[in-house]
């Protein structure tokens, strides 16, 4: 199976009181997470090359992750339809670093309609939390549909643990659509992350790590200098509090 690349770029919009708003460009990777990979030289597969992608980094807590066997104990667990096929999207590490804020399993029938997703979300202090999305029926999602969740998880110190997500997938064989509307009673914010959807290739991995070489390295000191934004802003920082107790919820 071979691995595509998502040229992607991702908007973050703050809403409320104190404004903010950035765009930057980002590189994710799409794969088959049981298929055995045809990659290209440059890129390894639960190995170490210049951009790679570890089972260990996804599918429960960062460093101990178990890949796609974590995601169908999941859908069990929640009474969900087995997926005949399950395809991680996220960022490769690059030179052995990784940081993830967030990364996406998308699970399909045996028709090629796209039924659960799980949003993998993590934050600079180490800990991970993930939102199940599936409509009650369990049917098809479509670009259509938007799907319902509850924040539960620490993201960032200048936003509280309240209010609900909205997504929104738009995943064809060209594109990647995924919005992402968070609202709080008092703010929140949008976010997206849309990009074309190409074969990976060794020609495609050098020409991203000259233009961002210092690969997630780079996301980490983003977010950071975008929290320095907001302090000077005058956001209200909150406290980090004690990861939730639940893996996975929806």
């Amino acid at each position: 199976m071979s691995v595509d690349l998502i040229h992607g770029e991702t908007f973050h919009g703050r809403k409320g009181a104190v404004r903010n708003s950035f765009r930057y460009t980002v590189d994710y990777v799409a794969l088959d997470a049981e298929a055995p990979v045809r990659g290209p030289a440059l890129f390894g597969r639960n190995r170490r090359n210049l951009t790679a992608l570890w089972d260990t980094d996804h599918g429960g807590p960062p460093g101990q992750g178990r890949g796609a066997a974590w995601v169908r104990e999941v859908l069990a667990a929640h009474s969900l339809p087995a997926p005949a096929r399950i395809l991680l999207m996220a960022q490769p590490r690059v030179l052995g670093h990784v940081f993830n804020p967030v990364s996406f399993w998308l699970c399909y029938d045996d028709t090629g309609d796209l039924r659960t997703v799980i949003a993998e979300v993590s934050n600079t202090y180490g800990d991970r939390h993930s939102y199940l999305a599936h409509h009650d029926n369990h049917g098809p999602i479509t670009r259509e549909d938007t799907l319902s969740a509850r924040k539960i998880f620490y993201v960032s110190p200048f936003q509280p643990v309240e209010g609900g997500y909205d997504f929104r997938f738009d995943i064809t064989a060209e594109r990647i659509g995924i919005w992402i509307d968070y609202t709080t009673p008092d703010g929140g914010l949008f976010t997206n992350l849309t990009g074309r959807r190409v074969p990976l290739t060794n020609a495609a991995i050098v020409r991203a790590c000259l233009r961002r070489p210092f690969g997630s390295r780079r996301v980490m000191a983003l977010i950071h200098w975008q929290a320095l934004k907001l302090a000077l802003k005058g956001a209200k920082f909150r406290s980090h509090p004690k990861p939730p107790a639940e893996d996975v919820t929806r």
